[in-house]
């Protein structure tokens, strides 16, 4: 399965942020979305950085409360790991892994298309593996 099925079937929403936006306005953001991660925009870029729940946990550790006042860019992340929509699930699996990430940015020719997170690829590995059973248990039983 491709990056690209993938989105059809989830969406292709990305929450975003203002990289000038503060730390509270980013967790909120992130409550009200139900999610872990936003990407971060710029002045005329679509992905500057992504700030997720990490981010907060270790400005939170170094900081304390402090934290609360700064601002998204100051506890982004600004190494960015994205992929592309015609790379598969698997080899995003293995990114994810060997990166220790759990949010990828999609990009397309320079345009952010879309978003994925490690709960999507469970979700489809769990939809293909259950799929994959059923055509198994029609082959034995048309015997």
């Amino acid at each position: 399965m491709r990056i690209r099925d993938l989105l059809t079937q989830k969406g292709a929403d990305v929450a975003s942020i203002s990289q000038e936006r503060s730390a509270v306005d980013a967790m909120a953001l992130l409550k009200e979305r139900g999610i872990g991660a936003l990407v971060v925009t710029g002045p005329g870029q679509p992905l500057v950085g992504i700030i997720s729940e990490r981010d907060f946990v270790r400005a939170m550790a170094t900081d304390g409360i402090a934290m609360l006042g700064r601002t998204v860019r100051e506890l982004m992340s600004t190494e960015v790991v994205t992929c592309g929509p015609d790379e598969t699930l698997t080899h995003l699996m293995t990114v994810m892994t060997d990166e220790r990430i759990r949010h990828v940015p999609v990009v397309d020719d320079g345009r952010l298309v879309g978003i994925v997170s490690i709960g999507d690829v469970v979700k489809m590995r769990l939809h293909e593996l259950e799929t994959d059973k059923q055509s198994l248990l029609d082959y034995v039983s048309s015997w």
